[in-house]
């Protein structure tokens, strides 16, 4: 493909960088990457992938905007709330950049119908806030062999790391499996600075474009660490490990699998 005039000026800053140029620019026009959580983490990631000029962003959540989604949520406005997150992010992110393509889906991250999603995009995020979809996301991104990044929030620390599979190690090689029930409390009891998403969301979708463009070194083998408090980052080294019940040579998990109940919103509902 070609760049128009306009898609020059546009991403005209992009452009001039020696690393990315013309053909950096058309290769993320040409690239698609899933956001799986259209909210605190997902908001700032989506937006800023979309003004980069990723030409497909695919968005996943089964949830609607809630008055309290608005203190960190920043795709999405007063106006919105009770709207479908997939629905009122496409609507900002088209605003944003109309030559994106904006893919949703209306759905909870589930083992019986994210598989046949993430095998169609070259990077993931995951910007979801509970613990059976980061390890489904985590399994599912081994088994199709599509990179992506994990990023978490609480209170006032986050949490990143960059996966590609089989290659580096994976999120069950630090954690083999989810915390006991009620270990961690969720957001809406911990409570989460309004702010401390937009650091980890956009250092995701920093990772993403890094990958796509394959420049600079990637967050893997690592998991970084950030306190808004003491405003320090740490990066503690992470290994794959020989006895990973995923990658590991002697792997036990060999198919994809709900790690808990996924609780949803949406009125009439059964999952």
């Amino acid at each position: 493909m070609s760049l128009t005039e306009e898609q020059i000026q546009r991403y005209s800053r992009n452009i001039i960088l020696e690393q990315v140029g013309g053909a950096g620019q058309e290769k993320l026009l040409a690239s698609k990457v899933l956001i799986v959580g259209v909210g605190g983490l997902g908001s700032p990631a989506a937006l800023y992938l979309a003004a980069a000029g990723v030409g497909t962003i695919g968005l996943l959540d089964g949830d609607q905007v809630d008055l309290t989604n608005l203190q960190r949520q920043i795709i999405h406005h007063t106006a919105d709330v009770g709207k479908r997150k997939v629905v009122s992010a496409k609507e900002k992110i088209e605003a944003v950049n109309p030559d994106v393509a904006v893919r949703t889906y209306d759905v909870w991250a589930r083992a019986d119908s994210i598989r046949d999603i993430i095998r169609e995009y070259d990077f993931v995020i995951d910007a979801t806030d509970n613990f059976p979809a980061k390890f489904l996301i985590n399994d599912v991104c081994h088994f199709e062999r599509i990179p992506f990044s994990h990023g978490g929030i609480l209170q006032f620390e986050g949490q990143l790391m960059t996966i590609i599979p089989g290659r580096t190690a994976c999120y069950r090689c630090l954690f083999p499996g989810p915390p006991p029930a009620n270990a961690v409390a969720p957001c809406g009891q911990a409570g989460v600075l309004g702010v401390l998403p937009g650091v980890i969301g956009l250092l995701q979708a920093t990772e993403a474009i890094k990958y796509l463009l394959g420049m600079g070194g990637l967050l893997t083998d690592s998991l970084l660490t950030y306190c808004a408090l003491t405003m320090e980052f740490r990066k503690v080294p992470a290994q794959r490990r020989a006895d990973c019940p995923l990658c590991g040579p002697n792997a036990t998990i060999t198919t994809l699998r709900d790690e808990g109940k996924v609780v949803c919103n949406r009125k009439g509902c059964k999952c």
